[in-house]
């Protein structure tokens, strides 16, 4: 392969590098946020208070671009019969962050208003309520999908074999994290948190490493 030719490889290699990268910090910051917010909530199952609600939506809508970016990096690096499982994990990482970025935009925007304050069932996170319900949508569902589709673009064997079940296992995860909202108890959707936030965080670490040895390979 010419120098030339090895140029947009490497940037796309970049692009998924720097992606992974990114999302392994929010994840993190994430984390720390949530584990905070829910040591100080004084019920099991409350919603969780300031500032570490704050904290986290906008850390989820600086992940959100990040999570586009690594899907389309994966659909330009993965092997050829690979692509269509890829091209889904565009499209429904596309479906989550639409759907999620608006949710957090909205709370962060709308969730102080004195004239909303009497209206629960729009947009506070206690369930059932408008906002939860996206919320739900996007991460139990879109996030799976999404999840499923990426860990299948990966062939099965060796280290991609190894990305490929930890992404399928987070998105699994957090299909399960959908009993909650079948039964009414949000305490059951922490088995969907330990997907999108444990196992995707280990999935997109586990990436960064793959596009770092990609990277040092076409040097």
């Amino acid at each position: 392969m010419s120098a030339s030719s090895d140029k947009p490889v490497r940037s796309v290699l970049w692009v998924g590098l720097g992606c992974s990268g990114l999302i392994v910090t929010v994840e993190g910051a994430y984390a720390v946020a949530l584990i905070l917010g829910l040591a100080a909530t004084e019920v099991p199952g409350a919603p969780i208070g300031e500032p570490y609600f704050t904290v986290m939506e906008g850390l989820i809508l600086l992940m959100m671009p990040a999570v586009v970016g690594l899907a389309v990096a994966v659909h330009a690096t993965c092997a050829s019969r690979r692509r269509p499982f890829a091209l889904a994990a565009i499209v429904f990482a596309a479906m989550l962050a639409t759907v999620t970025s608006c949710v957090h935009a909205v709370i962060l925007a709308l969730g102080r208003e004195s004239a909303l304050a009497d209206k629960p069932y729009l947009l506070s996170f206690e369930w059932p309520s408008v906002v939860y319900v996206l919320d739900v949508l996007a991460w139990d569902v879109f996030f799976g999908f999404f999840a499923v589709c990426l860990g299948s673009s990966f062939e099965r064997g060796g280290f991609g074999g190894w990305l490929r079940w930890v992404l399928i296992a987070s998105g699994v995860l957090a299909f399960a994290g959908l009993w909650g909202a079948v039964i009414g108890d949000m305490r059951f959707r922490n088995i969907g948190i330990l997907g999108y936030v444990a196992g995707f965080t280990v999935a997109a670490a586990g990436l960064a490493v793959h596009y770092r040895r990609c990277l040092r390979r076409v040097a």
